[in-house]
Formats: structure tokens, sequence, C-alpha cells
């Protein structure tokens, strides 16, 4: 389990992670999201004791990242965003290398390894360097490396980066499957990913917690609302579209068109077409939508 309580992260003036707290448990698969910058990775370098938090309190397996950080390290494998490997070592040389630091010998590091190198697909290419490895075969090596000791907690920070189609489907497949037993957070910026793997969200903006919820709440959340685009000819009197019978909200989008927001369910197409006649508005285009989980995302993090 991650458990942490009122984390600050701060540099200087600022706050990177702003008073933040979230539990993370056995078997729970949990997406951390926010734009550049939010503070994810400086959350999940804490949370491996990487960083000293500034003040809060981080625990990782029970353990307490500032008192005890070296037991943090047995429990917890991570794959950071800016992949660190060493180039010159083979696939197999450097697996064995990181398992022989976590404490395997013999035959339990060799199979250990044989088993992840067929796990995360590497098997081709498992008697190459590193260097020579293309950008999403070195994302393997370094989820090979986070799970090698098979810990406790898996913090992943952009798995799926420079991977193809085919690799984020197999890599997902993994995560699916190490977390029926482990906790796992990943951060990522592809939102169906979340949908894919996650059984609850976290989002984080300017340093703070903005959402946490199951997944499948944020999903009802953008289903939760009906979308009328309409596009004039000209200007027109929005407020006299806000007045519609079941208008919750109207807004210009960034291309001249009108959003009008409704509850889901509720179409006012036939409405905007009405008040177009009556008011003599050149109506070019009108059409239904639904909010997407972007959009979501995009209001809690603007």
């Amino acid at each position: 389990m991650v458990e942490i309580e009122h984390l600050t992260k701060t540099y200087g003036t600022q706050n990177a992670v702003d008073n933040i707290s979230f539990t993370a448990g056995k078997g729970e698969i949990v997406g951390f999201l926010g734009p550049n910058g939010a503070g994810k990775s400086t959350t999940m370098k804490i949370a491996t004791g990487y960083l000293p938090p500034t003040a809060g309190t981080v625990r990782v397996a029970g353990h307490d990242v500032l008192a005890d950080s070296l037991a943090v390290r047995c429990h917890v494998g991570y794959l950071p965003e800016h992949n660190p490997l060493y180039l010159d070592m083979y696939v197999h040389e450097y697996l064995e290398f990181i398992g022989s630091v976590h404490g395997l010998s013999g035959r339990n590091l060799r199979t250990r390894v044989a088993e992840l190198v067929r796990r995360v697909g590497l098997s081709r290419e498992q008697n190459k360097q590193i260097g020579a490895l293309s950008k999403g075969y070195r994302q393997r090596v370094g989820l090979a490396q986070a799970l090698i000791h098979d810990p406790d907690v898996l913090i992943l920070d952009e798995p799926t980066t420079g991977l193809d189609p085919n690799q984020i489907l197999e890599i997902r497949q993994l995560i699916r499957e190490v977390g029926e037993d482990k906790t796992v957070i990943f951060s990522t910026h592809i939102l169906p990913e979340v949908t894919a793997l996650c059984s609850r969200v976290l989002i984080i903006s300017r340093g703070k917690l903005v959402a946490d919820s199951p997944v499948a709440e944020l999903a009802a959340r953008a289903a939760g609302e009906t979308i009328v685009r309409a596009e004039f000819e000209g200007a027109v009197d929005t407020a006299k579209l806000a007045k519609l019978s079941g208008v919750r909200h109207v807004e210009a989008a960034p291309d001249g068109a009108v959003l009008l927001r409704t509850a889901l369910g509720v179409d006012v197409r036939a409405a905007v077409s009405r008040l177009a006649g009556q008011e003599g508005w050149i109506l070019l285009g009108l059409r239904q939508e639904h909010q997407s989980l972007e959009e979501v995302f995009g209001e809690l993090t603007k």
C-alpha cells in the first residue's frame, strides 16, 4: 500500500506538490494524470525515496520514506520518466546486475531474468547491448528492472512512452497481470490508457489534487452532459440561446461556433433551429456531441 498524507514539496517559493493526500491499496491500478509540470513526477520521486518531501508523510508498504528509505526501495519497483540504463551492458547482463543489487543470486536470479525477458517481450533482443535497442525496447528493459525483485508496489512514470500500438497493448496486459496482487501507480498522458487499465484515477494540477475518483465516475461525468454545436453566419445573441428550455450554459468555441450545454439526453437542436428562423440568423451547421474524457480533464486542470 502507498499512503500519502499532506505531502508538500517546495522549490524556492513554488510548491511543486501542494498538500496532497491519497492512498492506493493492494490489487489497485491507479492512473496518475496531470499536465506537464503539474507535480506527478515529483510525487513519484518522493514516494520512491529519490527526493525528500518538504512536509507531509509518505509510507510505502508501511515504511516511511524518510525514516526507512532503504526498506521502501526494497518494496517498490520504479520506472522513471527518463529511463536510465547502462547502454554498454547487454540486456541479460544488466538485468542480472540489477537483480544482484536486490539480493538475488544463482539459479533464482537466472530464472527470474529469463521469466521477465519473456514476459516483457525481450526474447529476441536479450543478447543485444542496450545501446543498440530501439526506444521501445529500452522501455521494456526499464520495466523488467522495475519488476526484477517482485516488489509489492510498482510506480511507473509514463511506461508506454516510445512503444508502438502492438507493444502498448502487450505492456498494458502485463500491467494488468502484475496489478492483480500489487499496488500500481502509473502516470500517462494517454487518457484511453486510463480507462483501459485503471480502477481509479488521480488528477493533479499545479501541485494540487483536483480529482480522486473511480474511473467509472469520471467516465459518467464525461457522459453526463450533452453538447449542441451550432454554427452561424455572423454574430448572434447568445443570451437568447441561453434562455432556451434545457440549456445550462452557452459558450463560444475557439473556431467561432456556439456550444450549448444541456443535461444528458436533452436535445435542443429543434429549438435552436426555430429561434434562428425567428431571429433571421443564418444557421450553417447544427449537431449534437457528448463531452469527452479529454474535456473533463481539461476542465479540472485549466
